[in-house]
């Protein structure tokens, strides 16, 4: 079986949905699994420590889960029109694979979810997807042959899957959301599949 490491950072519980939705996307693809995984949150205080398991939700990430997959997907809320600092802070620690290329030439996707329509969901996108191009990885997106991305009235971009959650975060994820999440899990499980078997 080959992996997809589902990488998030969830706030309010819509990006860990999210996160679901693209697994379940990874796992329609023959031979692959995916291995969701999370991050813990960046504390103002120096000398917080977050325990070594979280809480609930999915367990943290380790270095070895990138060295380990043959693909990335990673999710984060919207913070001004970029990533959470706690998955930056994640991705800024990972220079050791930078220099070893671990990531060169696999296959790469991302997801967000914004408060508002218009609240940065396409820049959060991009600022995630700058570090993985600097690992020499392969952006995936959604290409328009998805006929969410023409008609939904939510979230959904060609840069990857996207979520409304609203001011409150009381949106539920609409059923175009669902399946572009789905269609983003799989269109980046399925380019894995093609690279691994070469």
């Amino acid at each position: 079986m080959s992996t997809i490491l589902v990488l998030y950072y969830s706030r309010y519980g819509a990006v860990e949905k999210m996160a679901q939705l693209v697994a379940r996307g990874v796992e329609q693809v023959n031979g692959m699994t995916a291995r969701i995984r999370t991050v813990p949150a960046v504390s103002t205080v120096c000398e917080a420590v977050e325990g070594s398991v979280p809480t609930s939700g999915a367990p943290y990430v380790t270095y070895d889960d990138l060295a380990e997959c043959d693909g990335l997907i990673l999710g984060s809320p919207t913070r001004f029109g970029n990533m959470a600092a706690a998955l930056k802070y994640f991705l800024d620690g990972t220079g050791t694979h930078w220099l070893s290329g671990t990531l060169i030439g696999k296959p790469a996707g991302v997801f967000t979810s914004t408060a508002s329509l218009h609240g940065g969901q396409e820049s959060t996108l991009l600022s995630m997807m700058l570090p993985l191009l600097h690992h020499g990885m392969l952006i995936v997106g959604l290409p328009y042959s998805e006929p969410d991305l023409v008609t939904t009235q939510t979230g959904g971009t060609p840069y990857g899957a996207s979520h409304l959650s609203g001011i409150n975060n009381d949106n539920p994820i609409s059923d175009e959301e669902k399946r572009l999440c789905i269609a983003l899990g799989k269109r980046v499980a399925d380019v894995a599949n093609h690279l691994t078997r070469k």
